[in-house]
């Protein structure tokens, strides 16, 4: 396994938009209607806002490699660029995402590890994330790694409302 931080050059950012758009449908495609899916897609992951998101200081955006093959993606925010500011000294993960075919390779745990180690060099107490209540699956993977519900919020995925849980692991 091999890991890239992702530059703004424009290649780096259409392969981010199209690995980004590709898990995203994977992980949640069936359980959402196409139109919001849709509109999520186009808005979210628009190569201007992509690019602005992969230029901000406070964010940092990784590829992931298995046999050198793109296999995920792994985005931190930190300062304002997190989404919530409850948890202004945190890191925040926003985006751990592994294509279908990698996932059970130990790529999500490979991305966790260097999501803390990150947070520990950056001296940040906590690490938080929001996962989608209906999302099992990551939310095993985070009680696995040390995670604990602490909240929720919005999660506005098209025109549907929805709900994260916040989970914060206090390192």
């Amino acid at each position: 396994m091999s890991i890239k931080e992702i530059s703004n050059s424009a290649e780096d950012i259409k392969t981010l938009q199209a690995i980004a758009k590709q898990t995203f449908t994977e992980t949640f495609g069936s359980q959402n209607t196409a139109e919001d899916l849709a509109k999520f897609l186009n808005e979210e992951y628009d190569f201007d806002k992509l690019k602005a998101e992969v230029e901000n200081p406070e964010s940092f955006y990784y590829f992931y490699y298995f046999e050198d093959e793109l296999a995920g993606y792994l985005k931190l925010n930190v300062g304002a660029a997190q989404t919530e500011s409850d948890y202004p000294e945190a890191l925040e993960i926003q985006r751990i995402y592994v294509l279908q075919k990698y996932q059970g390779k130990r790529i999500g745990l490979a991305m966790m590890q260097q999501a803390l180690a990150i947070a520990e060099e950056l001296k940040k107490p906590q690490v938080w994330l929001g996962v989608w209540e209906n999302n099992f699956k990551a939310q095993a993977f985070y009680q696995k790694s040390g995670f604990k519900k602490v909240g929720s919020h919005d999660f506005i995925l098209g025109d549907d409302r929805q709900t994260d849980h916040i989970l914060l692991k206090t390192l």
